[in-house]
């Protein structure tokens, strides 16, 4: 048998593979569009809980995102100059380079539009873990994001998932947003009766007196090696971590929350015109912004928009963080190596799921949202969260984790194919 038909043998996968100097890559299959979500839906879940744990060890957040956002602009890099460089270029599937030189303006801005909401929100949520903790921030955010996102994409992407099953699914987050909201309120009242219980006064917004506070700032009354979901764990977990949340109203973390809830909404949108252009704002003739360009330029602005917050939070910070600067961070080397892993996270989390949104739809492609399935997962492994915690709030969590297992298959089954 000759070389010629030893090649016939072998069988290609659904998707556009690139060898022999073919087409670009691109998803295109269902199936592969839903593990490119599968795979982001656990980068994107981990790498919050990398950075809350290093503002729970003390460092402080303006400089654990500005590590952050230096990895995730180079996941992007590094994609578009590996998937987006692969094959020959042609006039309608551009490479990288080539579409670099392109008059793509009006879908390069709506990229950056994407990047400027994402870096907002994800910078939000740096806060929102201290005061609402790591998985009720997630679920809350996740579930606007798909209420609002999901349905703004089934509309731009021509309807082209099922929504007989699709808008079924948004309804599952829409009631894991209510639960999520339900367990933090459990889960306060839980900790102030700990605190209580050892000896502490809680106000009705969870504060302490003064006296207790300089207790606990001097070490007074806390055990060594406090075992997680105790008053003691409480109370030298606030004596450690970067933001401190005893004696701030809730509504706090849960305004933040709710505000960084709506920026992610609106990313997936603004990247899905990006890609698809369905305004028709480019000129006649000019190619739509392959996925991984499009990936490149949102990145960019995701990075400028975190290095000017973060510089200025250096020296105005929010919340009653201390003071820092440029030289303070540059010689911070506790946790950085975490912090540019949670940053190179999700950028490739990013990128695989505008990959399998390109393929399936945007809308389904929010089945990511389901990442606080790990985060919560994370949370409750690394952070101790829920322990010793009331049967109420157990059972308001189960129900939470429920349906957002229910509301990420439903979504995934909702799969379209782009024409």
């Amino acid at each position: 048998m000759d070389f010629a038909g030893i090649a016939s043998l072998i069988s290609l996968p659904t998707e556009r593979i690139i060898c022999s100097g073919l087409k670009m890559y691109v998803v295109e299959s269902k199936g592969g569009a839903i593990a490119c979500m599968l795979l982001a839906l656990f980068f994107l879940g981990t790498w919050p809980a990398i950075m809350t744990l290093l503002e729970r060890r003390g460092r402080l957040p303006q400089h654990t995102y500005l590590d952050y956002t230096m990895t995730n602009l180079l996941a992007a890099v590094i994609i578009a100059l590996t998937f987006g460089e692969i094959g020959s270029s042609t006039p309608e599937k551009p490479n990288f380079i080539a579409q670099l030189s392109q008059d793509n303006w009006p879908s390069i801005l709506f990229a950056m539009a994407g990047g400027v909401v994402l870096s907002l929100g994800n910078l939000s949520t740096q806060y929102a873990w201290a005061f609402v903790g790591l998985s009720v921030t997630e679920v809350i955010t996740a579930s606007i994001t798909v209420v609002i996102g999901t349905t703004l994409n089934y509309f731009l992407d021509d309807k082209i998932n099922r929504a007989q099953i699709l808008f079924p699914g948004v309804g599952c987050f829409l009631i894991a947003v209510c639960l999520g909201s339900a367990v933090h309120s459990s889960n306060a009242a839980d900790n102030k009766a700990k605190l209580k219980g050892a000896g502490y006064s809680p106000t009705l917004n969870g504060a302490i007196t003064n006296e207790e506070l300089r207790n606990l700032e001097k070490g007074t009354g806390i055990i060594e090696e406090a075992k997680a979901g105790t008053a003691e764990f409480l109370l030298e977990l606030e004596k450690r971590r970067a933001i401190k949340v005893f004696g701030k109203s809730t509504i706090i973390g849960l305004s933040i929350t709710f505000f960084a809830g709506v920026c992610f909404s609106l990313f997936s949108p603004a990247f899905n015109l990006a890609t698809n252009d369905q305004w028709h704002t480019l000129k006649e003739g000019v190619p739509h912004l392959v996925v991984y360009t499009a990936f490149f330029y949102f990145s960019v602005s995701c990075f400028m928009i975190a290095l000017i917050l973060n510089i200025t939070f250096f020296y105005l910070p929010v919340l009653d963080l201390p003071r820092s600067s440029f030289k303070a961070y540059i010689n911070d080397w506790n946790g950085r190596g975490w912090a540019l892993l949670a940053g190179l996270l999700c950028g490739c989390g990013n990128g695989l799921q505008f990959m399998g949104g390109q393929a399936a739809g945007y809308a389904a492609a929010d089945a990511v949202q389901a990442l606080p399935l790990v985060s919560t997962f994370w949370g409750i492994l690394l952070f101790g969260e829920y322990q010793k915690s009331s049967r109420r709030t157990y059972v308001l969590l189960f129900g939470m984790l429920f349906m957002f297992i229910v509301a990420v298959g439903v979504l995934m089954a909702s799969s379209g194919h782009r024409k």
